[in-house]
């Protein structure tokens, strides 16, 4: 099973922090009791700047869950479509010679679901299996690859497609003022990715527009019982509404490490033969908590870093997106491991072995 091609697309909206952060401290107004506590909060995010699904003074105006989640339907199909397009010229090949297409959100529902309507938008094979995921949060990108490289391995014959579309700033809720939707609204950003899974019998081109990424060589799941509460959505008439622990750095610090050494040792490997860490971006806390657990330094989840930066926390897209930056940018010598992974609502980890 090989990666044949990473790629993003976002929303024509790109908005610095700094005037995120004073545009909520207008729409708040008397209700924020420390409008400074807001750009502290902001600022520890070490995000620069983010992609939004609207302009910024289109949010106040979105008054009902319906009206958000309308928007997202319409940014979603098209963003979603970009990258999917994107990713099959990078890899040389025709959309309608995808078999496959695997679908994760958390930020917005429809029915008929989003791959439907991209399935439309593009002219994809009529005869596509369609796999629509909801609910995985953060963890999606991650398990949506380990699913399209599940069907390749039984169908080594096909292509499958992931696209992950996380449009976080619909979810935005404008009367909690608690402090994990403080740190929701400086963290998280809005984007889409598209990676492309060829099965060990399908033949590739040669000469793509980009060359190809790593194989896949094993997947993982791990799941913590009891740990519901930690992270997801709290659903009502409102919307979605952040659920986010403070406990989620001390849970990849209690299992990360040995879940990641017992997942390689299944391969006779060790983190010392890891040349390349393709991680979820989560947010400072995290990547610190993640850098502690696999004894790396900063600079081993550069890409990690560098991507929270400049666009945010993606949830699902972020760690493809990691991956699109580690195969335009970083690419490891040939022979190089690389383990990609990410933690999600549930509480969960899934990770891939990957080889370049």
């Amino acid at each position: 099973m090989k990666i044949l091609a990473a790629a993003s697309a976002f929303p024509e909206h790109y908005c610095p922090q700094a005037d995120a952060t004073a545009a909520l401290i207008e729409t708040w107004g008397d209700r924020l009791s420390s409008p400074d506590l807001l750009r502290r909060i902001h600022s520890r995010a070490q995000v620069d700047g983010r992609y939004l699904a609207l302009p910024l003074e289109a949010y106040p105006a979105l008054k009902t869950w319906g009206e958000a989640n309308r928007a997202w339907m319409r940014v979603a199909e098209k963003i979603g479509s970009d990258a999917l397009c994107r990713a099959a010229t990078n890899a040389g090949i025709s959309s309608r010679d995808i078999d496959a297409l695997f679908f994760v959100s958390i930020t917005g529902v429809s029915s008929p679901s989003m791959d439907a309507k991209i399935i439309n938008r593009l002219h994809l094979n009529p005869n596509m299996r369609r796999v629509p995921i909801f609910g995985l949060g953060c963890v999606a990108g991650a398990a949506g690859l380990s699913q399209a490289a599940d069907y390749v391995r039984a169908y080594p014959e096909r292509i499958a497609a992931l696209v992950s579309v996380e449009l976080c700033t619909l979810t935005v809720q404008y009367d909690d003022l608690s402090r994990a939707n403080l740190i929701s609204t400086g963290l998280f950003g809005d984007g889409a990715a598209a990676v492309l899974v060829a099965g060990a019998e399908r033949e590739v081109p040669v000469a793509a527009h980009e060359p190809s990424g790593p194989e896949i060589v094993a997947t993982r799941s791990v799941f913590y019982p009891d740990t519901e509460d930690v992270m997801g959505w709290d659903v009502s008439e409102r919307g979605f509404r952040i659920v986010l622990s403070p406990g989620v750095p001390e849970i990849i610090g209690e299992h990360l490490r040995q879940d990641v050494d017992a997942f390689l040792a299944d391969h006779d490997l060790k983190r010392a033969d890891i040349g390349c860490w393709v991680m979820h971006t989560g947010g400072p806390k995290v990547l610190e908590a993640t850098q502690a657990a696999l004894e790396v330094d900063r600079e081993a989840l550069a890409a990690s870093w560098d991507c929270l930066r400049r666009m945010g926390n993606l949830s699902s897209a972020s760690v493809l997106i990691v991956l699109e930056e580690i195969m335009t940018h970083r690419r490891p010598a040939p022979g190089t491991w690389s383990v990609l992974a990410a933690m999600g609502p549930g509480f969960c980890c899934e990770m891939l072995l990957l080889r370049w």
